[in-house]
């Protein structure tokens, strides 16, 4: 297939050939070429490709095809809530105009809109583990009829322990169907799940395991704990673009953000013990320009899809090289170029090299600039107090489930 032929030739039905042509999606990215024509002829498949690669569209393009013809219902499990809304959006943009109705679920949202939404007997579900088994217990939904399933960034929802839950989903869904994993990296345990649950995949392999976007530079600093937040200082003052910070815990999140704020940047903030409203507007305005700066903890490594970030700066090194990977991937999407700095402490070296490892490079380091002057930062707003006040014109989300505060 040539590059002038777009995603015609692939097997995909002229009405959905016409949304993606309005859409603007002209060219298939590679793990898209390679994936839709056999996901279409309901093959079971492993697609193992960088983030930023257009996933979502080779997995939901022959779900949406398939359910629309009327053959069987469809299912999306995704580790975070970001990423589920993320797909539910992406479905819906693709399918809506073709009749698609799609269920999301996921935690900090209340259940009986859900409940609602499952009473419309949609095409797909899209959820979390732990939001799907509680629709379960309480069955107010059966995947009898799902003859499709699509477990998405599978490795990392075994890393944050739903696997117990995920085993439960699966026995609940028919024997008789066509599975699809997904995932920029393939560890033992998710080639465990593959043989129990699939029957005869056709792996797809875009880029070898451990190997970033080609338009992502990246650069690392051995810096004291104590000198990060001037290193920060000094790096906002030379990147003028979207910055993505990765930290470690909430706490430090929580702690960086009003720093930074102090530092004269609008800045949000993403972490689990924001409500899920709280989430939404941090980043869309990450996305809108409204905030230049985001910090997140892993909960958003591979849940956000912004294009055009500047710089993914790792404040605190992952705890797992893998994640190294998915963080940076948060940059240079989409053919985009992109940078990506991280800070390693002095006693962390065992640490990057296993990033380098698992790469197969060596991340080239750079010699600390000379840093401005530390700065003072006012108190900590008291528990159960309103957890932004130092953000200009911030009004609190909804308070969806849930609301705990760090102890």
């Amino acid at each position: 297939m040539t590059d002038t032929q777009g995603f015609y030739g692939l097997g995909i039905a002229p009405g959905i050939l016409s949304v993606l042509d309005r859409l603007n999606f002209k060219v298939p990215t590679p793990i898209q070429e390679k994936s839709i024509p056999l996901a279409i002829e309901g093959k079971d498949l492993i697609g193992i490709a960088q983030t930023g690669t257009g996933k979502t569209l080779a997995f939901g393009i022959p779900m949406i095809q398939t359910v629309l013809q009327g053959k069987s219902k469809g299912l999306v499990i995704l580790p975070t809530r970001e990423l589920a809304l993320q797909v539910y959006e992406s479905f819906m943009k693709v399918g809506a105009s073709q009749g698609l109705k799609c269920a999301l679920l996921i935690g900090g949202e209340p259940i009986g809109r859900q409940i609602r939404d499952i009473n419309k007997n949609p095409h797909i579900v899209i959820g979390t583990p732990g939001r799907i088994i509680d629709h379960l217990e309480q069955r107010t939904i059966t995947f009898a009829q799902v003859a499709c399933l699509v477990l998405d960034e599978a490795d990392r929802m075994l890393d944050m322990g739903f696997a117990p839950s995920l085993h439960r989903i699966l026995q609940m869904v028919p024997k008789e169907r066509q599975t699809m994993l997904f995932s920029a990296t393939m560890p033992e345990q998710i080639v465990n799940i593959a043989r129990a649950q699939m029957k005869l995949p056709v792996r797809v392999e875009i880029a070898p395991q451990g190997s970033t976007a080609k338009d992502i530079t990246q650069e690392l600093f051995f810096v004291r704990k104590e000198e990060k937040p001037r290193l920060l200082e000094k790096l906002l003052q030379e990147y003028r673009g979207s910055v993505l910070v990765f930290m470690k815990t909430k706490f430090a999140t929580k702690r960086l953000t009003r720093a930074v704020s102090v530092m004269g940047h609008t800045v949000a903030e993403i972490h689990s013990n924001r409500s899920l409203s709280q989430r939404r507007e941090a980043l869309s305005g990450f996305k809108t320009g409204k905030y230049r700066v985001l910090i997140a903890t892993d909960i958003a490594a591979r849940g956000i899809d912004v294009k055009g970030i500047e710089l993914v700066l790792n404040y605190d090194l992952p705890m797992n090289a893998e994640d190294y990977i998915h963080r940076i991937g948060r940059t240079g999407r989409a053919g985009m170029a992109g940078h990506a700095i991280a800070f390693a402490t002095p006693d962390q070296r065992g640490d990057v090299r296993g990033i380098e490892r698992l790469m197969r490079i060596s991340l080239p380091q750079s010699k600390l600039p000379e840093l401005p002057p530390a700065r003072e930062l006012p108190p900590a707003p008291a528990q159960g107090s309103s957890p932004r006040p130092f953000r200009p014109g911030y009004r609190p989300g909804g308070n969806f489930g849930r609301r705990r505060f760090n102890r």
